[in-house]
């Protein structure tokens, strides 16, 4: 099964009600044992940066998060839940985050409504097995303000543009993280989650898709 993380974000509804959309087992859980056992690992994300960290520290979810990474089994980070895998941010003064990708992660420049909210395309670099079936510069649906970046990092998998160009889409190994939202992107949002799901050796209903 795949494990959805609970540590309070905003989305995480959302998310949940995507994948059980697309027909994957999963459980929403904050329990380090089930997130081990888990065949892949989602962590969603919304909101600011301080509170994301405090949250999944609070919970002890820490370590659990950095331990799915490292076992090689597919892991997902959506919108803060991609940025808190770098090594820090601007937001709310500075913030410390997980360390496990260089970079900071900055705000939009300056005369740039904000947040970035709305469709907006998506420029895959390279074959993404996240976005199998997935239409060259589709658009995905995006809310934020700060962004990850530099695009022409060797674990960017996809940018787009909005004043700057910016890391929409990380790929590591078995590491992913889309900075727009999959389960507010329609249809291929929910290929995105259940390409996750596949690459995690889980069944999908492609009927729902």
């Amino acid at each position: 099964m795949l494990a959805i993380i609970d540590y309070g974000a905003g989305n995480l509804r959302s998310v949940e009600r995507a994948v059980r959309h697309v027909g994957a087992e999963y459980r929403v859980t904050m329990d380090p044992e089930v997130i081990e056992a888990a065949s892949g690992v989602i962590l969603p994300g919304v909101g600011a940066a301080k509170d994301t960290m405090t949250g999944l520290g609070s919970r002890d979810l820490l370590h659990p998060v950095r331990d799915a990474i490292v076992s090689g089994r597919p892991f997902l980070g959506v919108c803060m839940g991609l940025q808190a895998l770098f090594d820090g941010s601007e937001e709310d003064g500075g913030t410390e985050c997980m360390g496990l990708y260089p970079g900071t992660i900055r705000k939009f420049p300056d005369g740039l409504h904000v947040p970035h909210m709305g469709w907006n395309q998506v420029n895959v670099k390279d074959d993404l097995p996240i976005m199998e079936g997935i239409e060259p510069r589709t658009h995905f649906y995006f809310v934020h303000s700060y962004y990850a970046g530099p695009p022409d990092a060797p674990f960017c998998g996809a940018t787009t543009s909005y004043g700057v160009d910016f890391l929409s889409v990380l790929h590591d190994g078995n590491v992913f993280g889309t900075q727009f939202h999959p389960e507010k992107s329609g249809r291929p949002g929910l290929r995105i989650y259940a390409n996750f799901a596949l690459l995690a050796g889980e069944a999908v209903d492609e009927e729902a898709l």
